[in-house]
């Protein structure tokens, strides 16, 4: 029962009803408007998934009484994204078709109640913005460059998109990690997003595992994907190399399963950081063949384009032993990042210590001073100044007088976060209320 639940093709009787198992628990006082002067039921075995969260295996159910017959028919209440992921799986493959309920047998209204007028108006108001989906892995304490590259332009753009946040564990299993650890990194991720500023009255925040459909479309999707397009990740070469024979076949299916995550909620825009450019044109392509073998006559298509929401300043935060490699959480030198809950006396000693070179003076987009750009963008960002100001303060500074000045600046800037955080980690189970929202799929209703 738990990998899914069906609507009775008939009027259940009280007595049966009575029967159901623990887990379907009937909510009473819910009036159908559809159900009004009908004499006869007559609706289709319809397969609903089910959604599969850490306390509950099964959609909850309400009950409906007909107003003819007396009876009560069971019909599933219905989350926002666990009807957005069935009806899109079920649109997207032909072998899915022949379980799709027809329009006339299944009115809108048997779904889910009819919003009121202020509901309404904000479903609209949210279906004109552009919709944004982006997530960090949780392999390990989130850094200064996830916090640049991404969380920050998610706070800066909450206003302007309908956005979805999610914790990405199903990505960080593609590579050697502790259970233990992962699942406790998964729950700070999520306090860190709130902590950054993520306001989930604003954004949708979710825990990617607890959404199947992310693994059923990645099938989907594997199987209209030539070899030779995910062959071509820069990401994956990379990574392989650094893990040698223990890479994983999940590791190299790595893009396919991004491509998912992006298809699947119809995101316009992902936000991202250059060196995942490649593989949001790899999700574009793959969209357009899907579309393109399955979609030729259906308009509009299954899955819509996403594009890349690029940031100029800040994209690409490098590590602080090595300019041109990127800051990472998988680097086992833990020097070579700025985590975000490092106290201040931690920043300092890691930016006092940080690689530089012996030239005079500091400036911007030399090639030749990977480590100086690095230093001075973070700095930009930090201090909120312009490169020209930045230039102006620091072009004549040696690099003894500049690191504390960058160090101050960081460390005050992260300080509310890390106060934050640490707020929220005292009660765990504050991040896992509704009160809270802390949102999984499953809390999600329009």
């Amino acid at each position: 029962m738990a990998g899914g639940a069906f609507i009775p093709s008939k009027v259940i009787s009280k007595e049966a009803l009575s029967r159901i198992p623990s887990g379907f628990e009937p909510i009473s006082g819910w009036q159908w408007p559809w159900l009004k002067g009908r004499s006869s039921l007559s609706i289709k075995l319809y397969h609903v998934e089910a959604c599969h969260l850490r306390k509950a295996a099964i959609v909850p159910y309400c009950s409906c009484s007909s107003t003819k017959q007396g009876g009560t028919m069971l019909a599933p209440a219905f989350t926002y994204a666990n009807a957005l992921s069935i009806r899109l799986l079920r649109k997207a493959h032909p072998l899915c078709r022949h379980r799709r309920p027809q329009p006339h047998r299944i009115p809108r209204a048997s779904i889910a109640s009819y919003p009121s007028k202020q509901e309404a108006s904000s479903a609209k108001e949210t279906e004109r913005r552009k919709r944004v989906l982006s997530g960090v892995q949780p392999t390990g304490a989130l850094h200064l460059g996830n916090y640049l590259g991404a969380m920050r332009q998610w706070t800066a753009n909450q206003d302007l998109y309908d956005n979805f946040f999610f914790v990405v564990d199903l990505h960080a299993v593609t590579t050697p990690h502790d259970r233990k650890t992962l699942s406790d990194t998964t729950l700070s991720s999520a306090a860190m997003y709130i902590a950054a500023g993520i306001d989930p009255k604003k954004s949708r925040i979710f825990v990617q595992s607890h959404v199947r459909a992310h693994a059923e479309l990645t099938w989907l999707l594997n199987c209209s994907t030539p070899m030779g397009w995910v062959e071509r990740m820069i990401q994956y070469k990379e990574k392989a190399r650094r893990q040698g024979e223990n890479v994983s076949v999940g590791l190299f299916d790595y893009p396919v399963l991004m491509a998912a995550d992006v298809l699947l909620y119809q995101a316009d825009l992902v936000p991202v950081g250059e060196d995942q450019r490649q593989h949001i044109e790899l999700a574009r392509n793959i969209a357009r063949r899907y579309n393109d073998i399955y979609c030729k006559k259906k308009r509009p298509r299954t899955f819509r384009e996403p594009k890349a929401l690029m940031r100029t300043t800040g994209a690409r935060v490098m590590s602080l032993e090595d300019g041109t490699s990127k800051m990472s959480k998988s680097d086992e030198n833990d020097a070579s990042r700025i985590n975000l809950t490092d106290p201040p006396n931690v920043i300092r000693k890691k930016i006092k210590r940080c690689k530089t070179d012996s030239q005079e003076g500091l400036q911007f987009d030399d090639p030749q001073r990977p480590e100086c750009n690095n230093l001075l963008a973070i700095y930009q960002i930090m201090a909120n100044k312009t490169k020209e100001e930045v230039q102006r303060e620091c072009g004549d500074m040696r690099w003894g007088q500049f690191k504390p000045l960058l160090a101050d600046a960081v460390a005050e800037h992260i300080s509310p976060i890390q106060d934050k955080y640490n707020e929220l980690l005292q009660d765990k189970s504050y991040l896992a209320s509704r009160d809270m929202g802390f949102l999984l799929p499953s809390d999600l209703g329009y």
